[in-house]
């Protein structure tokens, strides 16, 4: 029997970390068909649940697993957090018969990724027995643009590019251009500003005066 398995679930996921009732013998629960907002965190459960079992017919994988998790959402700027979507998704993979507990998932690889027009996930579920995992962290040969995260906006999934600044070293080795008449600047001889995104010639400063 396989010990390996796939499942994508189109649209965007949903968390249910900051979401609970309460019954009245104390004990939480998640509400179905009551015709309420909230039905949601239980339908989506059943999508995942239905999703799995058609693509995966017959198969229970019942050993320790790896799993690598794919989330690819509509938006960069609004999402929900990343590592709290995962109980969803395994309560649903869970409920399926796919796996036995979440528990067996015994290493856990996540991935954030965009894609506009078809947000989903895609989980891989590989048997302990069969496979191993490793990986590696590489430093960047460029550096990208940072992704820096504001405290205000982190409670809504939003973040900010931040663009990297000119140095000066960039400037004197005429790698930049003049921002006004978009001429190549050399030596020492200009103006920067905006964090030293924006640089302004000498010559064109002192027209703009």
């Amino acid at each position: 029997m396989t010990s390996y398995a796939k499942v994508v679930v189109m649209g965007t996921p949903i968390t249910k970390s900051n979401f609970k009732l309460i019954n009245k013998e104390g004990r939480s629960f998640l509400p179905m068909n009551s015709g309420k907002y909230h039905d949601r965190y239980a339908n989506y459960e059943q999508e995942i649940a239905f999703t799995a079992m058609s693509q995966n017919p017959g198969l229970v994988l019942d050993e320790s697993l790896i799993a690598i998790l794919r989330v690819y959402y509509k938006s960069e700027k609004r999402h929900p957090d990343t590592n709290n979507i995962t109980k969803s998704i395994f309560d649903g993979i869970e409920k399926s018969g796919l796996i036995i507990n979440d528990a067996q998932i015994t290493r856990l690889v996540i991935e954030e990724y965009y894609d506009r027009e078809n947000p989903r996930f895609e989980l891989e579920l590989f048997g302990d027995s069969e496979f191993n995992l490793t990986y590696q962290v590489l430093k960047r040969e460029t550096p990208l643009p940072m992704k820096s995260y504001d405290l205000a906006s982190n409670k809504k999934g939003e973040m900010r590019i931040k663009p990297k600044p000119v140095k000066k070293s960039d400037v004197i080795s005429g790698s930049n251009c003049c921002s006004v008449c978009k001429k190549p600047i050399s030596g020492r001889d200009f103006i920067s500003a905006d964090a030293g995104r924006t640089i302004i010639c000498r010559s064109c400063f002192n027209k703009l005066l």
